[in-house]
């Protein structure tokens, strides 16, 4: 499965910049951008931008206070496959997940959810700390 570059440039400038909050990635023919959040959106403006039954591949950066009390940020890698999808979907995205994911280099946690409940904003605060 090829990669659009804009992929890459994309995170690269999540990572490093700061410039989205999140990244939804989209197979077409290859891997493309499908949305970018923009800092200021929330955990849930993300999770509301996931379609509810298709697949999808998202970055998404997690900012949060430590238990000492330091702030943080942690880069979340997340296989959307949610049950209502298409099962060829399914095997497309999961098949081509590894390979996609070596591109972004800086992922910290990956989560991978099949419905919200399984990518709701606790489960996310507990795999960042």
């Amino acid at each position: 499965m090829a990669v659009d570059d804009e992929c890459k440039l994309k995170f690269l400038e999540l990572k490093s910049k700061r410039n989205y909050r999140f990244i939804i990635f989209k197979i077409e023919e290859q891997v493309i951008v499908e949305k970018v959040g923009s800092p200021d959106e929330s955990y849930e403006d993300f999770t509301n931008s996931l379609p509810s039954n298709e697949c999808r591949y998202a970055v998404f950066d997690f900012d949060f206070i430590t238990d000492e009390n330091c702030q943080k940020s942690k880069i979340f890698f997340i296989a959307w496959a949610p049950d209502t999808s298409k099962v060829r979907a399914k095997m497309v995205y999961a098949s081509s997940k590894d390979r996609f994911k070596r591109e972004l280099e800086g992922i910290q946690v990956e989560l991978q959810a099949t419905d919200p409940s399984e990518m709701s904003l606790d489960i996310v605060k507990a795999r960042a700390l």
